[in-house]
Order: C-alpha cells, then sequence, then structure tokens
C-alpha cells in the first residue's frame, strides 16, 4: 500500500490540494427542531490541469461545533488554475450554536463567525480518485 501512494505521488508531481471555503450561509426555513440551510462552497484549483468533480463529502463545523454534514452528488469541472462555486442544502440543528453565538452580543450573527471544514472531494478522471481537504476560515450568516 505504501508503495502504491508513493508511485501516485510520483505520477502527481507538483498537484497541490484544490482549497474549499465557505462563501455563505443562508437559512432557507426553520421550524421549533431543524432548519434547512443553503451552505454556498468555493473550489479553487491551484493546478495546471482542469478537476473533474464527481461529488463531495463534508463534515461543517461552526464556532467549534459541529454544525452539518453533507453531500454533494453535482458533477462540476473546476478549471486549471480557477475556481467553481456550488451550493449543497443541509439540514441541521441551530439552537446549540446559536446559543453561543448569541452569547457575543446583540450584533453576533452579523459578525464573522469561525468555521471548519473537513471531507473528500471524488473525482471522476485522473489518478487520483478522491482528494481529502480540512479548511478553516470565517463566514456571515446571511
Amino acid at each position: 500500500m505504501a508503495l502504491a501512494l508513493v508511485g501516485a505521488c510520483a505520477l502527481t508531481p507538483g498537484f497541490e490540494t484544490p482549497r474549499l471555503t465557505v462563501v455563505g450561509v443562508q437559512l432557507l426555513s426553520s421550524d421549533l427542531l431543524a432548519q434547512r440551510v443553503r451552505v454556498r462552497l468555493r473550489v479553487q484549483n491551484p493546478n495546471d490541469r482542469a478537476l473533474a468533480v464527481r461529488g463531495l463529502t463534508y463534515t461543517l463545523e461552526v464556532a467549534g461545533e459541529q454544525f452539518a454534514s453533507g453531500e454533494s452528488a453535482a458533477s462540476f469541472v473546476v478549471p486549471a488554475l480557477g475556481e467553481a462555486e456550488f451550493d449543497s442544502n443541509v439540514t441541521t440543528n441551530l439552537a446549540g450554536i446559536l446559543m453561543k453565538l448569541l452569547a457575543r452580543g446583540p450584533d453576533a450573527l452579523t459578525q464573522n463567525i469561525d468555521y471548519r471544514i473537513s471531507g473528500k472531494l471524488s473525482l471522476s478522471s485522473g489518478l487520483l480518485r478522491s482528494i481529502p481537504f480540512d479548511e478553516r476560515g470565517t463566514f456571515t450568516l446571511q
């Protein structure tokens, strides 16, 4: 297995992991127990060849707590040295996170919110069939 990994790395010289960032989070609907949320994600490709993405699985933590897990089965191509954006709808329970955010003060929901997104991109072609990622950043709730 180690030999296969070394071989795969040798066949993809200079390959850099694409970068995933949360562009925005929009509340779609809400009731007492669950909320539907649209998460807008951006994939940046620092490589000199296009990436044909077959799908994505991820876990999103907000303010240090698990917020949502999601999947996107939508296929798209991230151009060489370019980027692509897409939406992913998830159902979550915001109660714990909202309480933590509201403890920051009255305008807490308009401030930047820390997040961590981790998971993997599944590719439809090439030697690499999946690429793990683990990114941190901030977003504002819309």
